[in-house]
């Protein structure tokens, strides 16, 4: 009975060693585009016109900062590159893993985090991906900004996962993404749909064919870089 009762001192002990206390966020203020711990998507010009559920995606600060790569060698801070934040989603410091060394891992994937990068931080994950990327090239295909928040939330280990990627990302936010406010939706979705119109009164329905053949060849592109050829995508 000692024995189990000194055990259950140490695990109590242990337990408010690791336990990470959080400061408390503002709300969201999409006025003043603070959004914190949130993840942020607009519509990106051309590209959205014509496959409107491809966007720009960010990451934001505990102070509700927005941090996108934005182009080679270039991580915007407080600056959105494509204009005002049109869907977000808030995510949970508690789901992330913040290991103060290699025993005080919360998630399934130490070794693999730790060989990743961790952060002892929200704030400070994001300041270790935006040194990596400020030395990355971007490309549109394989290393673009779902790339950086991808790099974000694997260093967090958010969810306990390590497997973030632009596909996975992308399903999060068009799914649980909330819209800022109804000219959110218009800005996002009336390009697309004035293209559609134009196409199919002007061509008829090859265009329409045309434009599902270009979706389909997107999405197989990002699909079989990130699933099957994982170095492709990797940056």
């Amino acid at each position: 009975m000692d024995f189990e009762a000194v055990a259950a001192t140490e695990d109590g002990n242990h337990n408010r060693q690791t336990h990470h206390e959080f400061w408390p966020l503002h709300s969201v203020d999409s006025k003043k585009a603070r959004f914190p711990c949130c993840l942020v998507w607009s519509p990106l010009p051309v590209v959205s016109w014509l496959a409107p559920y491809i966007g720009h995606l960010g990451i934001c600060q505990e102070d509700g900062a927005v941090l996108d790569f934005a182009g080679s060698n270039f991580v915007n801070v407080d600056n959105f590159a494509y204009g005002a934040v049109a869907r977000y989603l808030q995510l949970d410091r508690e789901q992330c893993c913040f290991p103060p060394h290699m025993a005080g891992h919360t998630c399934m994937n130490n070794y693999r985090h730790a060989e990743h990068g961790t952060a002892i931080t929200w704030d400070d994950a994001m300041c270790h991906s935006m040194q990596k990327f400020q030395h990355k090239s971007y490309n549109l295909f394989t290393c673009n900004c779902h790339s950086f928040v991808a790099n974000c939330l694997n260093r967090l280990a958010y969810k306990g996962s390590m497997d973030w990627n632009m596909i996975n990302l992308a399903a999060l936010i068009l799914l649980k993404g909330r819209w800022v406010d109804r000219m959110s939706i218009v800005r996002s979705f009336s390009p697309f749909v004035t293209v559609l119109c134009i196409g199919v009164l002007m061509v008829g329905w090859p265009f329409l064919i045309g434009m599902a053949s270009f979706s389909f060849l997107l999405i197989t592109w990002f699909v079989v870089g990130t699933y099957c050829t994982r170095n492709l995508m990797e940056c």
